[in-house]
C-alpha cells in the first residue's frame, strides 16, 4: 500500500460511524480527502464497489475499497504500525475492545434517541445534513424538504433498537451519567488509557461526535453539562494530536469502571440472546448469509423491560473482546479476572459461541 496519493474517506459528517474512521486517520496523520457520499455517489461509486449502502468506505492509493470501521482501522494499522492504537498490555488491550464494543452497538442507543425524539431542536439541522446527500445542489429550504424524506427511514429504526417512549427516560438518564463519567474521566487523563488514544477512543467518536456533539439538542447538553467531553472530541478530531504513552502498568482508571458495569449490566444480556439467535438462524439455515435481523427479545435498561430486534452484526464485534480474553496465558489472566471481578464481567467473557461469523464481501456469513 503506497501513500503517493491520498486515501479517500467516503462518509458523512451527521453519519456516526464516519466519526470514527475520519478522527482515526486525522490522529494517524494518513493523508485522506473527504468526499461526502451524496446519492449519485452510492450509485455510482460504493454499492458497485463494495455491494452494500453502508459508510464509511475508504477508497486506497490502489483503488481499493473497504467497507466498516474496524476493517478500515485494521487494515491501516498494518500498514501505519505508527501511534498504534492497539495496547498491548492485556487489562487495556481488552479494555479498549469492550470500550469500542459498547461505543459502537450500545452508545447507538442514546445517539438514535436524542437525533430523532428531539424534533423541534433538530428538525431543520437534521433534514439539512440529510439534504446535503440527496440534493446537494439544491438552496437549503428544498434541501431540507428533500432531506426530511429520507430522515425518515433513519427515524424509523427506533422501534428495532428498544427507543421507545416506555425507554425514553431510562435512555436519557443512563446518556447523563455516561457524559458526567466521562467528564470526570478527561478531567485527568486525555484519553481513555493515558496519553495516547485507543480504539476505545475511536470507538467513543461514533456516537458521542456526529449525533451528540453536532446535532443541536444533545449537543447544548454536552456543552453545559461535560465541558471536558467536549474538549476529549476537538481533540479526537484535531489533526496534530498529542501523542504520549499508555497508563503504566497497565493500569485501567477506576473513573472507566462505571461503564464497565454498566455494559455488563445492560449489554451483555442482550449480546447473549444474539449469540443464541444467531446459532439458531445458522443451524436453520446452513451455507447462507446471515440477515441482519435475527430475532427479537425483551431487553432491560434501568429496571425499564421493552422489545428490541436481535441484530447479528454485534455478534462479530463481540468476537473482538472476546478473542482477546479467551486468549490469554493463565499469568495473564489473574489480573484480567481481578478487574472483571471488580465490574462483574468474568463470567461474560466466557461466552461460548455456537458459531462464529466473518465478513465475506462485505457481509456476514458462518466461519466454516
Amino acid at each position: 500500500m503506497t501513500t503517493t496519493h491520498a486515501f479517500t474517506h467516503y462518509g458523512a459528517y451527521f453519519s456516526l460511524y464516519s466519526g470514527k474512521t475520519r478522527s482515526y486517520l486525522r490522529y494517524k496523520g494518513i493523508p485522506f480527502e473527504e468526499r461526502l457520499a451524496t446519492l449519485r455517489v452510492y450509485r455510482r461509486v460504493l454499492i458497485p464497489k463494495t455491494g452494500v449502502a453502508m459508510i464509511p468506505v475508504l477508497e486506497t492509493p490502489e483503488h481499493d475499497f473497504i467497507q466498516d470501521t474496524v476493517e478500515i482501522i485494521d487494515t491501516l494499522e498494518q500498514h501505519f504500525p505508527e501511534r498504534g492504537i492497539y495496547p498491548a498490555s492485556p487489562k487495556q488491550r481488552l479494555v479498549s475492545l469492550l470500550m469500542e464494543l459498547y461505543a459502537d452497538e450500545w452508545l447507538l442507543i442514546p445517539a438514535m434517541h436524542f437525533r430523532w425524539n428531539f424534533p423541534e431542536e433538530n428538525r431543520r439541522f437534521v433534514h439539512g445534513e440529510f439534504g446535503k446527500i440527496v440534493s446537494p445542489w439544491l438552496p437549503g429550504p428544498l434541501q431540507r424538504m428533500a432531506g426530511s424524506r429520507l430522515a425518515k427511514r433513519f427515524a424509523g429504526m427506533l422501534p428495532l433498537l428498544g427507543i421507545t417512549d416506555n425507554t425514553a427516560s431510562a435512555i436519557e438518564n443512563w446518556y447523563y451519567s455516561v457524559l458526567d463519567t466521562l467528564n470526570t474521566h478527561f478531567a485527568e487523563h486525555s484519553y481513555l488509557l493515558g496519553e495516547r488514544a485507543s480504539i476505545g477512543d475511536f470507538g467513543l467518536m461514533a456516537p458521542l461526535y456526529a449525533h451528540l456533539y453536532r446535532d443541536p439538542a444533545p449537543g447544548h447538553i454536552m456543552r453545559r453539562r461535560a465541558p471536558n467531553v467536549v474538549n476529549w472530541i476537538e481533540r479526537m478530531n484535531t489533526r496534530k494530536p498529542r501523542v504520549g504513552d499508555w497508563l503504566p502498568d497497565d493500569w485501567v482508571p477506576e473513573t472507566l469502571y462505571p461503564l464497565l458495569q454498566h455494559q455488563f449490566e445492560s449489554q451483555f444480556p442482550v449480546l447473549r440472546d444474539t449469540v443464541e439467535a444467531v446459532g439458531q438462524w445458522i443451524d436453520q439455515h446452513p451455507s447462507q448469509r446471515l440477515p441482519r435481523k435475527v430475532g427479537e427479545h425483551r431487553f432491560r435498561l434501568s429496571g425499564v423491560e421493552e422489545e428490541r430486534a436481535l441484530l447479528s452484526f454485534p455478534q462479530w464485534k463481540l468476537q473482538r473482546p472476546l478473542d482477546c480474553y479467551q486468549g490469554l496465558t493463565a499469568p495473564q489472566r489473574g489480573a484480567v479476572d481481578a478487574l472483571l471481578d471488580e465490574v462483574g464481567g468474568r463470567e461474560a467473557m466466557n461466552i461460548s459461541l455456537p458459531h462464529r461469523l466473518r465478513r465475506d464481501n462485505n457481509r456476514l456469513v458462518p466461519e466454516s
